[in-house]
Order: structure tokens, then C-alpha cells, then sequence
């Protein structure tokens, strides 16, 4: 098949959504699919290269908005209209859009005009948009009520739709009354099992991620402070963002040794998989998560994780399974779990194989196949004829009264049966 990508956040850009969708695009290509990707440019300038997998990308003319300068966005000029004209360039059998905003919302709109199907996927959580734009406080629940109204009426024209967990699809139900499939994100489990585990020098509690404000550092930089002198280890922080100079400034507020709390700055990829492979324990304090790629990828290493009883990574993380869950905030309960877990070796190892045990179902195949099967069914409720006429959205996921939740569309129902590329729990 012919798939167009349609992305707003894509590699060099460092966020889950961004290597989720190289990962899909990469993964469709390897099986033999021709795959064409949209994206902003990270320059500004647009322009169009075939990468190392032979995807098609294409990279739309963007700017840098103020207040997240490493997060480019198509700029809205004209953007309908060159998303019209690579459509009719590339004449895909299937659309996928990764979000709503400008890039997705354009392709998703000139893709129904021309009656061509349509999947796609919400990583949205208004906590990663409303984080950086000026909004007050007392402000945010209705800003993100309108952002969830505005996702609405872009996904409404969707023939299928999907979110990374079940909790991530009951969100997205219970504020647009959209149904969807999980269909996990998925990452390579081989790669990550096959990491040397090569620990030296204590215990290591690893972080890997946008060191943005959602991610809640500020809990385990605390934490470290908490732990009593007698317990060993070290927090190592991998990742750039908006928020590092301030929970540095925390670290040293707090005077932690600087052996005690690390920050590496983003890793080239080597260097990531030598940080996996000497932690001990992985810390997820985010309260934002539809799902972390990272906690994935940690827990197929094979290590313990300790995550912020939120959002999707309860059904990732089974307290006082293969780790621990803490409310989020309460950094005294967090230093409790990282010190249960950095004194007791045994306990990491049997929490550690608990996790590669749920991480199964997790993998990029599986995920790639659900895909797949959208692709082909919402390729079938695309009649030839209405790829000129245009047609009304056929088989999307219907709006629904939140008291009478209907069966799924064709495109979704038929897929159930399919290898279970969903939540672990």
C-alpha cells in the first residue's frame, strides 16, 4: 500500500509521539510499503529527502513559537493547499495523522475532501500544550476543554481512531465522546533485551525524557535528597527541555553532591542504550503519559520502574509487581519505594522479570500489523468513485451519548481479533 504519515512533531524533535511515528514509518516501509511523511521542518525551509529506511519525507515550511523553541510548527499560510497538492502528488490508499493540530489538521481535512480513508492516532494531553503558552492558572481547565472540543470536531472526520492505551481511549471518549482502539505505540523489544546489563559503581535510578514541566523531575531530584546517607545510588537524568536550569538550580538548592543527581543532556543513541544497560532502577514521575515509550523500553531492559500513580502508567507499572506506584507530589513516598528497591538486589531482579514479562504484548510488530489492518479496511470504505467526488466520512468512529456507547465501526470491529497490540492491563 501507499500510506501518507502526516506528523507535527517528528525527529530531530525528542518527544514520544515524534519516535513513535519514525518507528511506524520505518517499520511500514521495512515490509515492503511505500510510505510518504509530512512534517514540519526543523530549519523552517521546506524541502523533501528520502531517509535511510526509504521514506518519502517531506518537510513543511514551519516557525519556532516563543515559548517552545524546540518544538517546530507548519506555519498555517497556505498550509491546506500544499497539503492538497502532495496528497494529489503522492495518491496514498490511506491517510495517518499523529495529531490535530496545523500539519495533521490540514491533511486530515484536504484527505476527506477527496475521499480518501483516513486513520488517526491522539498522543494529545492538554498538559503538553497548555505548559507552554501564557495561561493562568485558575484558566487551564477551560483552555483544556477547548482543546479537547477542538480535537472533536478534526477527529470527527476520521474513519478510525486510535490512542496508545485504554486509559488513554477513555480519556479521549469521556471528553469528546469519540470511541477509538488502543493500539500501543510498540517499540523493538529485541533491541532492548539484548543490552548488555553492565552495573558498576552503585546503584543507578535512571530518567530518560523531555525535561519539560509535566514531567515532574522535581519529585525524584527531591527524592535523592530524602534518601537516607546509608542507601546507595545515584539519579542519572537523560534528556534536554524548558525546565533543566530550574531543577538543576533545585539540586543544588537541596545540596545534592553532583554524583548523587547527574544530568547527561541528550544522548546520541549508543550512549542511551549503555544508560539503560547500568541502571538499576527506572523513575517515571510524569503525570502526562498516554502511554512512555520510555518506561517501555526500561522495562524490556529489565529494570524495576517506580511511576507517578497517573494518567496510563498503571497499566504499564502493577504496584509491588514489577515495581511501584506513588501519588504524584509526594516525593517522602517516592524516596520510600527508591530506597525499598536500591537496598534489595533480589527484589529488583524478580521485579525486573516481571516487567519483561508484561512489556510482551508491547512489541512493534503487533503494532505494525493492527496498523496494517486499519489501513486495508479504511482502503475498503473508500470507493473509488468518491476519490473524486468526495464522500461523507464512512465507518469513523461514531459520536456517542456517554450512556449508550455503540458497537465499534466495521474498520475497528474487524481488527479485535487481531494479535492484542494494546495495553498491558
Amino acid at each position: 500500500m501507499r500510506i501518507l504519515i502526516g506528523t507535527d512533531t517528528y525527529p530531530p524533535t525528542v518527544n514520544g509521539a515524534a519516535q513513535f511515528t519514525r518507528r511506524l514509518a520505518h517499520g511500514l516501509a521495512a515490509r515492503g510499503h511505500q510510505i510518504h511523511l509530512a512534517c514540519p521542518s526543523p530549519t523552517g525551509a521546506p524541502g523533501r529527502m528520502i531517509d535511510e529506511a526509504g521514506v518519502v519525507v517531506h518537510r513543511f515550511r514551519s516557525f519556532r513559537y516563543a515559548g517552545y523553541q524546540d518544538f517546530p510548527v507548519a506555519l498555517p499560510a497556505g498550509l491546506r493547499a500544499t497539503a492538497g497538492q502532495l496528497l494529489d502528488d503522492a495518491g496514498p490508499d490511506a491517510v495517518h495523522v499523529q495529531s490535530g493540530f496545523f500539519l495533521g489538521r490540514a491533511l486530515l481535512v484536504e484527505a476527506r475532501r477527496r475521499g480518501i480513508g483516513i486513520v488517526a492516532t491522539n498522543h494529545l494531553m492538554p498538559a503538553n500544550v497548555l505548559d507552554h503558552l501564557p495561561c493562568p492558572q485558575a484558566l487551564r481547565p477551560a483552555m483544556a476543554t477547548a482543546l479537547w472540543r477542538d480535537l472533536r470536531r478534526v477527529y470527527l472526520q476520521a474513519d478510525a481512531v486510535t490512542s496508545p492505551t485504554r486509559r488513554a481511549v477513555d480519556l479521549m471518549y469521556a471528553n469528546t465522546g469519540i470511541d477509538g482502539l488502543a493500539v500501543s505505540n510498540g517499540i523493538d523489544l529485541d533491541r532492548y533485551r539484548r543490552i548488555p546489563r553492565v552495573m558498576s559503581g552503585g546503584p543507578v535510578v535512571l530518567f530518560v525524557g523531555r525535561l519539560d514541566p509535566e514531567k515532574h523531575l522535581e519529585d525524584a531530584i527531591t527524592a535523592m535528597a530524602l534518601l537516607p546517607d546509608d542507601v546507595p545510588g545515584r539519579l542519572e537524568i537523560v534528556g534536554a527541555g524548558s525546565a533543566r536550569a530550574g531543577w538543576e538550580r533545585l539540586a543544588g538548592d537541596l545540596d545534592l553532591d553532583p554524583d548523587r543527581v547527574r544530568f547527561l543532556g541528550k544522548l546520541p543513541d549508543d550512549e542511551l542504550l549503555e544508560a539503560y544497560g547500568r541502571a538499576s532502577v527506572f523513575a517515571m514521575p510524569g503525570t502526562a503519559e498516554l502511554q512512555s515509550l520510555v518506561t517501555l523500553e526500561a522495562m524490556a531492559t529489565g529494570m524495576p520502574v517506580v511511576a507517578a500513580d497517573a494518567m496510563a502508567l498503571p497499566h504499564l507499572v502493577h504496584d509491588g509487581e514489577n515495581g511501584f506506584l506513588y501519588r504524584p507530589g509526594d516525593a517522602t513516598a517516592l524516596a520510600g519505594r527508591l530506597a525499598t528497591l536500591l537496598g534489595d538486589a533480589g527484589l529488583r531482579h524478580r521485579m525486573a522479570e516481571e516487567g519483561r514479562r508484561i512489556v510482551a504484548p508491547h512489541g512493534i510488530e503487533h503494532t505494525l500489523d493492527t496498523f496494517e489492518g486499519l489501513y486495508r479496511q479504511v482502503r475498503r470504505l473508500t470507493p473509488l468513485s468518491s476519490r473524486t467526488t468526495g464522500r461523507q466520512p464512512a465507518g469513523r468512529v461514531a459520536d456517542r451519548q456517554a450512556s449508550d456507547r455503540p458497537s465499534r465501526p466495521a474498520a475497528m470491529a474487524e481488527l479485535i481479533a487481531m494479535p492484542p497490540a494494546v495495553s498491558a492491563r
